[in-house]
């Protein structure tokens, strides 16, 4: 079923990845080029002719509201994919509220590597990879190309707040790799997600019900009146919008109980309002288009709208919302996002989550209830438009919370540094670069968080994964375990001793994945300042006394000083300690 992976009504078997994309059966210092020549990879398509819905403009005039170093490297870990020094000035000098006010106002970085729809264009006898090289299907059909752009847009671009948001709305309205092939369609889906980053979640609810990637992931693409398959239906409620229980204004359970919000009748009334819609024209095939009056698989826009697929009969939805008989599928698509809009619990289910990809795995109900408010009113201090499901009021209520910005948080506040974030975290903080190659494969497949490949709906992780021997959740440790917790010392190390990875020949551009410790080389005669000042990058404060000596002493130990390849021994020691403590992994 699609509910517990996703998928197609007949999911054709993915091709093998080709051998320069595949994972590394052990580490090594870097993946080896693809033998023989490579083509070059097709030019990406232009952007959608049509322009993202227009968003109120951004927070402006706010005035310089200087915060210390720790909570600029708290907000750094909370908004961005890791601390920089030149970033933590920023923040330090500008404050919170005025930098997420300017990062909401920076220009978007998109996905554009791989190819067109032409992949679903082909009306060949042959196999459309046929003379197309020994990387076709990367190129064509993976989420490869997407991984490169991820972690570049990641590591180095500056829209870092848009990039962090963009991610956390991927892991609530999933689509995989897994299930469904198409670069090009992907593509288009994740820029959908970066445009309505700081738009409002009503229109991401509509581009995710239109999108013909999620309708042949939850089998909505073609689904016929007749016998409508429940599958996006089921989860639009579930996973997208509210939830399976009653919940109050603070994310608690109503009554202390779990309280449906839904019966299986009700999933059967939105499966049957969300009939009738195809995918968008272009598409082709030898064989032609199926079922008659539909188009093919294409996903280059917007699904559309067939009436003779569409059940128009009387229906009744939540909300207090109905459709009368005779409706057509656009307008039943308007009557569903009214019903799950105005449901009281999309402003707790959806905050709560993005709290928690965002700021800490168990916000209190208070926090909840003060994000759900900004969302049902579109309102925070400056930033929104007063309408509801405004993210840019719902992002900067999370953002700046008393919660978020406490000096002194609770025990129970932070979460695990998921591995994306360690992956970019310690390259950002290091001066690194990469080009995204080792870390899909290789290094996201060691720790299960490879990007745009996610096992099911359900994301990589559950939001109310249980930490054990605790009252906590902490969503990232539905993919932790011993190994992971060695595997995660061995990228630091990877990146420190083993000198990352070179470029590979058939990745365009290609620079690998490297960092570049030039900048702490002053500091090396001196153990305690350069172990401080990584600390101070990396957490944001000192280590604990007992530690940062133990850490010195072993950063001290690499004697005589005389050279600077002995210098770089002891940052790569100094920075190897900081990054693989446990004050690196918990973000706090």
């Amino acid at each position: 079923m699609a509910a517990c992976g996703g998928g197609s009504d007949s999911p054709s078997p993915s091709p093998a990845p080709p051998a320069s994309g595949s994972p590394s059966p052990a580490p090594a210092p870097g993946p080896a080029p693809a033998p023989g020549p490579v083509p070059t990879p097709p030019a990406s398509p232009a952007p959608p002719a049509s322009p993202p819905p227009a968003s109120p403009p951004p927070a402006t005039g706010l005035p310089d509201t200087p915060t210390t170093q720790r909570d600029a490297v708290r907000l750094a870990d909370q908004a961005t994919f890791g601390p920089t020094e030149a970033l933590i000035a920023t923040i330090r000098t500008q404050g919170p509220a005025k930098w997420i006010s300017e990062q909401m106002a920076a220009p978007m970085s998109r996905y554009t590597s791989g190819g067109t729809g032409a992949v679903h264009q082909y009306t060949g006898s042959g196999d459309f990879c046929d003379g197309r090289g020994a990387n076709c299907w990367r190129d064509w059909s993976s989420t490869t190309p997407l991984v490169w752009d991820f972690y570049r847009n990641a590591v180095n671009n500056p829209d870092q707040l848009r990039q962090r948001v963009a991610l956390a709305l991927q892991q609530i309205v999933v689509v995989s790799n897994l299930e469904v092939s198409g670069t090009y369609g992907f593509r288009n889906y994740h820029n959908m997600l970066l445009e309505q980053s700081f738009g409002n979640y009503r229109e991401v609810l509509r581009k995710v019900s239109l999108s013909p990637v999620m309708g042949d992931f939850l089998n909505n693409a073609n689904n016929d009146r007749a016998a409508p398959n429940e599958n996006f239906a089921r989860e639009l409620l579930q996973l997208f919008s509210i939830g399976t229980c009653e919940l109050n204004a603070n994310g608690t359970l109503k009554g202390g109980s779990c309280t449906p919000t839904y019966n299986n009748d009700t999933v059967r009334a939105y499966a049957y309002a969300l009939t009738g819609w195809t995918y968008p024209a272009g598409g082709a095939t030898p064989w032609g288009c199926w079922p008659q009056g539909a188009n093919c698989r294409y996903y280059d826009g917007d699904m559309v709208p067939v009436a003779r697929y569409h059940d128009t009969g009387a229906r009744t939805l939540l909300s207090g919302v109905s459709l009368p008989s005779g409706h057509t599928a656009p307008q039943a698509l308007e009557a569903v996002l009214d019903s799950l809009m105005n449901h009281p619990n999309i402003g707790p289910f959806i905050g709560k989550q993005l709290i928690q990809h965002l700021v800490t795995s168990n916000p209190s109900p208070a926090y909840v209830q003060r994000v759900a408010t900004a969302f049902n009113t579109g309102r925070f201090d400056s930033f929104g438009s007063g309408q509801r499901g405004d993210m840019r009021a719902t992002v900067a209520a999370i953002l700046l919370d008393p919660e978020a910005r406490s000096p002194s948080p609770g025990v129970d506040f932070g979460r695990l540094r998921e591995p994306v974030q360690l992956f970019t975290g310690v390259l950002r903080a290091l001066d690194g670069r990469t080009d995204g190659e080792a870390l899909g494969w290789w290094w996201g497949e060691q720790l299960r968080q490879h990007m745009f490949r996610p096992p099911s709906v359900f994301n990589f992780y559950p939001p109310d994964y249980p930490v054990a021997g605790t009252a906590l959740v902490g969503p990232a440790f539905g993919i932790h375990n011993a190994n992971a917790a060695l595997q995660r010392i061995n990228y630091v190390n990877y990146l420190l001793f083993w000198g990352g990875s070179g470029p590979v020949s058939s990745v365009p551009n290609a620079v690998g994945t490297r960092v570049d410790l030039g900048r702490f080389l002053a500091d090396a005669d001196n153990p305690a300042a350069l172990v401080d000042r990584l600390s101070m990058l990396a957490l944001g404060e000192l280590l604990p006394s007992g530690p940062r000596t133990q850490v010195i002493n072993a950063v001290s130990a690499y004697t005589p000083v005389s050279n600077d390849t002995a210098r770089l021994n002891r940052v790569r020691q100094a920075a190897y300690l900081v990054f693989a403590s446990p004050q690196y992994q918990v973000i706090r």
